[in-house]
């Protein structure tokens, strides 16, 4: 079953990790204050950790990795981001300002090497249309850069116009078979203003749920069609994971009761093309 998981002061503690929902993502917010250092080892993920506002250090291994951050919060600009192997010794060092990091994780056993994803390296794929209602921007910081150096996690930014549909049309991705691959997926939401909220639909088999997701809300998509959408009057941001049960590649399954907006709705073609 879906999960939805409303904003809290989480501590720096973990807000998603063996959750049954979503057996193989793991998920967390790190905020550091001027001075501070954490210090932590996923031993069974791995991770990406994306800084969504200020500058740290982050060290993997004792590879250290500097002044990872270059915006000042998520509406200025691609995000700047570690890839850290499972199991790796991570500390992450706090000289400047406020800061706060997306910890992304996947189920994986095999060690790699840690690496950077510079801005410059984040891919973007512009999909829909005003006319249409359904424009948002996808950038992919862990997506098709990650071939032979990352397992099966994918991580992605998602900044939809206000009154948008995102997700649409409607798709899956709950079963491996022809045309459709496994992948569990997390949205984590955030709004400019910060009053905005949105409506998270997810159904299959007949029976549908309905969440209605505000600033800093974070939904856990287990199977089924999945569309959302943001109120008129407020951007919306969504910060997403998507980890494959048996491969790297998303293959989306697109509704085929919709299957007439396929066409109608620009560049989702492209879209698909990014998550293989």
């Amino acid at each position: 079953m879906p999960k939805h998981v409303r904003d809290s002061d989480n501590a720096n503690k973990a807000i998603v990790t063996d959750d049954p929902a979503l057996p193989h993502v793991y998920f967390n917010l790190l905020k550091l204050k001027p001075g501070d250092a954490l210090e932590q080892t996923l031993r069974k993920h791995e991770s990406v950790y994306v800084v969504l506002s200020g500058t740290v250090d982050i060290i993997v291994d004792s590879q250290r990795f500097a002044g990872v951050g270059r915006r000042r919060d998520i509406w200025s600009g691609e995000a700047d981001s570690v890839y850290a192997p499972v199991g790796s010794a991570i500390r992450i060092e706090n000289g400047g300002g406020p800061a706060e990091i997306a910890v992304a994780g996947g189920l994986h056993d095999t060690k790699l090497k840690p690496f950077r994803i510079a801005p410059d390296e984040v891919s973007m794929v512009d999909v829909g249309s005003p006319e249409t209602h359904s424009r948002r921007r996808i950038f992919h910081i862990l997506g098709q850069n990650g071939e032979g150096r990352a397992g099966n996690l994918l991580v992605s930014e998602l900044y939809a116009d206000p009154g948008c549909w995102s997700g649409y049309p409607p798709h899956k991705h709950d079963a491996d078979r022809e045309g459709e691959t496994a992948h569990d997926e997390l949205y984590h939401y955030r709004y400019d203003p910060g009053t905005g909220f949105g409506a998270q639909i997810i159904y299959a088999d007949g029976k549908a749920e309905c969440f209605m997701v505000q600033d800093r809300d974070t939904i856990l998509v287990d199977k089924g069609y999945h569309p959302t959408v943001t109120s008129p009057g407020h951007r919306c941001y969504i910060f997403t994971i998507l980890v494959g049960k048996t491969s790297r590649g998303l293959v989306q399954h697109f509704d085929d009761r919709h299957a007439h907006l396929m066409a109608a709705i620009p560049g989702i073609q492209s879209m698909r093309d990014k998550f293989k």
